[in-house]
């Protein structure tokens, strides 16, 4: 008799998660050398892109600021320069937490760092923070968006806020090398099956993972449209305070497009959201 015992949906996104832990391991290696940001952050500097500067503006009504996803700490230690008092960063990769440390106790900044799937942030930290924030190639990670919007919500004080300054799902459909808008046919807005691949681009990462590609780990994508993501938090209990889509753009997809070609389709979008 065979066994039919139907797969955990659970098991499969920690599988992928997994994966995504180990490439990443292989990509953050190029972040152990970029030194830009400590050039910057001990002089009260950002990381943070033009753009969310503007719209975080001043963070000293944050007492504690927790970064989703937060890489090597850089964007989460700029929260700090922005007035956020205490900021805590979560991430799945082992050498991005490792760097992350590194900086703070080079810096003396009031920083903590967990290294965990994002789905298992611990829960010592729930209804701690005023401000979670995240974004800029983090969502698509993710192999469980609805779990991702539990995990900011429980995060969040009552009256607290969630910041999001993400790419807009909208491109990926097109081409990234064509030097016009060009569809790949097969691909939808709407398609979500996670993708997987190996090895990071040059202009990325380059050859610092020391490998080739196909060495390298699986990695998954996945697209999520934003009426899924904003859905998700919504029915987690949070409030949709503002919505925006933007043309800037934190990384040249389309290197080959022109900017004011480009600038003709949302290239990141931002929410504000509350817990209630």
């Amino acid at each position: 008799m065979s066994d039919t015992t139907p797969a955990d949906p659970a098991d499969d996104i920690r599988r992928l998660h997994e994966s995504n832990r180990a490439a990443w391991n292989e990509g953050a290696v190029g972040y152990t050398e970029y030194i830009g940001d400590m050039a910057v952050l001990p002089h009260g500097g950002s990381t943070l892109q033009p753009v969310e500067l503007v719209l975080l503006g001043d963070l000293s009504w944050a007492g504690r600021a927790i970064h989703l996803q937060c890489a090597s700490g850089a964007d989460t230690l700029s929260l700090h320069n922005l007035g956020a008092r205490e900021v805590i960063g979560v991430d799945i990769s082992d050498v991005h937490i490792e760097n992350a440390r590194r900086k703070t106790e080079q810096l003396g900044f009031p920083a903590r760092f967990y290294r965990c799937d994002l789905l298992e942030t611990p829960h010592e930290l729930d209804g701690t923070a005023d401000l979670v924030y995240t974004g800029k190639g983090a969502l698509n990670w993710l192999q469980d968006i609805q779990g991702w919007a539990r995990v900011v919500a429980r995060l969040l004080r009552p009256g607290g806020r969630f910041f999001l300054y993400e790419g807009h799902p909208v491109i990926w459909p097109f081409n990234f090398d064509a030097e016009h808008w060009q569809w790949e046919p097969g691909l939808s807005y709407f398609r979500t099956e996670p993708e997987p691949s190996q090895g990071w681009s040059p202009e990325y990462i380059g050859d610092r993972v020391g490998k080739p590609a196909a060495e390298q780990a699986v990695k998954y994508e996945r697209v999520w449209p934003v009426s899924t993501v904003i859905n998700a938090l919504l029915d987690a209990g949070l409030r949709l305070d503002r919505f925006t889509e933007h043309p800037d753009k934190f990384w040249s997809s389309f290197p080959n497009i022109p900017p004011e070609e480009t600038a003709a389709l949302p290239q990141t979008y931002s929410l504000w959201m509350t817990k209630t």
